[in-house]
């Protein structure tokens, strides 16, 4: 690994918000961020980034390589909660297998933007139709989780129909935003979308500081309720996402694309849904246990990816 990358992602100051956040939740410091600015924040990064993606999109138009992406994000999708599922079977109960496999298989938006951060501080490009990529990954991984579930359980209490599960997986705040912004930015006038960049771009990466360091509080807290998993659930969060990283960040040198667009392809297969994934699973599984699948995804594989996994995947693509 090229350590002056890793010591470059180290020092990032959006990482040291987030490494702020752990500290203070260790320490019991009384600093917090209202619930509602929070909700504020999450909502922006999703409308940013959307709306910024669905620009480029309407930009490059559908070539050979977006199309590429496009299949290699939903089969990636598809694989990676069918694989992890019954990799967790073997250690935990049906319902908390089926939960960690949808939110190992679904991605996380933030650290997307902390992969995009890393490319434009190095001047790498990376196509802003990756957004398209993340939002279509996000709903085939609660799918499958749920359909996995109501296979194996012998008395299931997986109790949605499945459309209704299909539904709630697009309708979901986080994916509609994501889906909606990318939408409004494809069909919007060129000269008009100007007037709100400095509210997409220039403002960005203060937000998303500040959102880390909120995270950062959340996952020390969320951390400690995960330790009666033991081991096993933490070297899961660790070494499956970095598998499906390393895995993909080679893979994709067989295929036509930038090697922007191959680190943000292996950072979707890496990452762990915290925000979409608990909300569906709040509704269709309810007897998973959200101790485990929320820290797995926040307080470990998040960290982990944000610190080395980057780092990583990129040292392999180049």
């Amino acid at each position: 690994m090229d350590y002056q990358v890793l010591i470059s992602n180290l020092t990032n100051p959006v990482l040291l918000f987030f490494l702020l956040g752990v500290f203070a939740a260790v320490v019991k410091s009384d600093l917090q961020i209202p619930e509602s600015t929070s909700k504020f924040i999450s909502l922006y990064l999703l409308f940013s980034i959307g709306f910024r993606g669905g620009e480029e999109l309407a930009h490059s138009g559908f070539t050979s390589e977006i199309t590429v992406i496009m299949i290699a994000a939903a089969i990636l999708a598809c694989i990676v909660p069918l694989y992890t599922f019954f990799i967790l079977k073997k250690r935990l109960s049906v319902s908390d297998a089926g939960a960690v496999a949808a939110a190992f298989g679904s991605v996380s938006a933030v650290t997307f933007v902390a992969a995009s951060g890393f490319l434009e501080a190095r001047e790498i490009y990376y196509g802003g139709y990756m957004v398209a990529a993340m939002a279509l990954m996000e709903a085939p991984a609660i799918i499958i989780g749920v359909l996995l579930m109501r296979r194996y359980q012998k008395e299931s209490t997986v109790q949605m129909p499945i459309r209704r599960v299909v539904y709630d997986g697009f309708t979901n705040g986080s994916v509609l935003m994501i889906l909606g912004s990318l939408l409004i930015g494809m069909i919007s006038d060129e000269k008009q979308a100007k007037g709100i960049e400095p509210f997409t771009s220039d403002i960005f990466k203060g937000f998303l500081a500040v959102f880390l360091l909120e995270m950062g509080m959340l996952a020390a807290k969320r951390f400690k309720s995960f330790r009666k998993y033991g081991w096993f659930a933490t070297a899961f969060a660790i070494l499956v996402p970095a598998f499906n990283g390393c895995l993909t960040a080679w893979l994709s040198g067989y295929l036509p694309l930038h090697d922007g667009n191959r680190l943000m392809l292996a950072v979707l297969a890496a990452s762990a849904s915290y925000i979409a994934v608990p909300a569906a699973m709040r509704h269709a599984a309810p007897d998973a246990d959200p101790g485990l699948y929320i820290p797995m995804a926040l307080g470990v594989t998040f960290p982990f990816n944000i610190t080395f996994g980057i780092p990583l995947y990129w040292t392999i693509i180049t």
